[in-house]
C-alpha cells in the first residue's frame, strides 16, 4: 500500500480516532489504527475498543491500494509534530510502514490486516438532529453519569426522540440531569429510546463540536449509529431498564430563590475548601434576599460566605454535597443567559421575580424543605427544559 496526504487533514483525522483507542488493552491489536483505501482517493481510518468504534474518511492520493495497522498513539504524537507538508506513507514486508514527510522520516512496526477485529456493518441513520442539539444535551447532561462499574444501567444517558421532542436524562443515584427541546414541525418522525453508553457521548461531542449541520441517527438490535459530516460513531447499547426517573422529578416544590450562578459558584468553592472531605457536606441556609452557605471540619475548621437571593419565604436549612452543586454550576456558567428579559416565576401562588437589569446568569432554586429533593433550572431558559436534581444530605 503506498499514498499520499495533507498533514493538516490526517492530524484532523486521526485526533477523531485515536481517542477511543485502548491505550492499556489486553488485545494488543486495540492500540491500532486500520487505516485502508477506498476506491481511487480516499482513505479511510477506523479505530474501536470493540464496544465503541470511529470510522473517519479523507482525501488522499492513493499510488497502490490496500490496508495496513499501525499503533494508533505513536502514529498521532508522529503526525502532530511533522510540518505542514504532504506525508507520504509506504508499506513494506513484514507490515512495517514507513512515513516521509519533508526532511523526517520514520519507520513503524505494524500488525496484520487480519489480526484487526471485524468491525459492526453500518447500518441505516434515518433520523436527523441539530449537532448543536446534540452538544447541548451532552454538556448539560454527562457529568451526572455515574463513575460506578457495577452501576450498568446508569453508566449512560437515556436518550429518547419522537417526532415532537427530543430527551436526554443522566443519573448516578444521587442526582439527575434531565434535559429537553422541543422539535419543529420539519423535525424527522422517527423514533428512538436507547441507553447510550458514557464514552460513546464524549467521542460524539468531538466529531459534532464543529459541525454546522445534523447528526444523522439511527439504531439495530445491538448499535446506536451517529454520522457526522462523513465520520461515523458507532457504539453498542447498555442493556437494562433505565431508572424511572419521571418519579425523581419533584412536583410539589413550592419554594423558590433566584441568584447569580458566578456568585454561588465562587463562593461554594471557596467554602467547600473547609467541607469533611467524606462527606464534602455544605449546608445552605435559605433566608429572606440571601443564602448563607457554610462548612466545617472538626479537625481542620469552618468557613461560611453569603450570597444575595431573591427570595422571601421562611428560613431553610438544606445540606448538599457540595461537588454536585459545583458540576452543575461549572456547566451552565461555561455559557451565557441570553435571555435579558425581566422573568417572573410563579409557583403556588408565590412570584418570584429576577431583577430586570441583570444579563448574567441567574439559577431558580426550588424546593420544599430540608429533606426532599432539590430542582435547579437556569432562570429565564426559553430554548430547553433543563432540571437537575439533586438528593439532600442529612445535616
Amino acid at each position: 500500500m503506498e499514498f499520499v496526504i495533507k498533514q493538516s487533514v490526517l492530524k484532523d483525522e486521526l485526533g477523531f480516532v485515536q481517542g477511543i483507542v485502548e491505550k492499556k488493552s489486553t488485545i494488543p491489536v486495540l492500540s491500532n489504527i486500520l487505516i485502508e483505501s477506498i476506491g481511487e482517493n480516499t482513505i479511510r481510518f477506523i479505530g474501536t475498543d470493540l464496544d465503541v468504534t470511529i470510522r473517519c474518511e479523507a482525501e488522499a492520493d492513493i499510488k497502490k491500494s490496500g490496508s495496513m495497522c499501525i499503533q494508533a498513539r505513536k502514529l498521532f504524537d508522529i503526525v502532530r509534530l511533522l510540518p505542514d507538508a504532504d506525508v507520504h506513507f509506504t508499506k513494506d514486508e513484514n507490515e512495517w510502514v514507513k512515513l516521509n514527510c519533508g526532511k523526517s522520516n520514520f519507520r513503524l512496526a505494524g500488525v496484520n490486516r487480519e489480526q484487526f477485529p471485524e468491525v459492526p456493518s453500518f447500518k441505516s441513520a434515518p433520523m436527523k438532529l441539530s449537532a448543536e442539539i446534540f452538544n447541548h444535551f451532552i454538556q448539560n447532561t454527562a457529568f451526572a453519569i455515574t463513575n460506578e462499574q457495577s452501576r450498568f444501567t446508569l453508566s449512560g444517558a437515556k436518550f429518547m426522540v419522537d417526532g415532537k421532542m427530543a430527551r436526554m436524562v443522566t443519573t448516578d443515584g444521587h442526582r439527575l440531569a434531565f434535559v429537553e427541546k422541543q422539535l419543529t414541525g420539519n423535525a424527522d418522525k422517527g423514533t428512538i429510546d436507547t441507553l447510550i453508553p458514557k464514552k460513546a457521548l464524549m467521542e460524539l461531542t468531538k466529531i459534532a463540536r464543529d459541525a454546522s449541520g445534523e447528526v444523522s441517527f439511527g439504531e439495530d438490535e445491538n448499535h446506536i449509529y451517529f454520522e457526522v459530516e462523513g465520520r461515523l460513531l458507532i457504539t453498542r447499547k447498555l442493556s437494562g431498564s433505565f431508572p424511572n426517573y419521571e418519579m425523581v422529578i419533584p412536583k410539589d416544590n413550592d419554594k423558590v430563590a433566584v441568584f447569580d450562578a458566578e456568585e454561588m459558584k465562587n463562593a461554594i468553592r471557596r467554602v467547600s475548601l473547609m467541607a469533611d472531605e467524606r462527606t464534602r457536606s455544605v449546608r445552605l441556609t435559605i433566608k429572606p434576599n440571601e443564602i448563607e452557605i457554610g462548612a466545617q471540619s472538626s479537625e481542620e475548621g469552618e468557613a461560611e460566605e453569603k450570597v444575595a437571593a431573591d427570595y422571601n419565604g421562611e428560613e431553610v436549612n438544606i445540606g448538599f454535597n457540595s461537588q454536585y452543586l459545583q458540576e452543575f454550576l461549572n456547566i451552565v456558567s461555561s455559557g451565557e443567559n441570553d435571555s435579558g428579559e425581566n422573568l417572573e416565576k410563579e409557583i403556588d401562588g408565590k412570584t418570584v421575580r429576577v431583577k430586570e437589569n441583570s444579563s448574567r446568569l441567574r439559577i431558580a432554586f426550588e424546593f420544599k424543605d430540608g429533606n426532599a429533593q432539590t430542582q435547579l433550572n437556569i432562570a429565564g431558559e426559553k430554548n430547553y427544559d433543563y432540571k437537575y436534581i439533586v438528593m439532600p444530605l442529612r445535616i
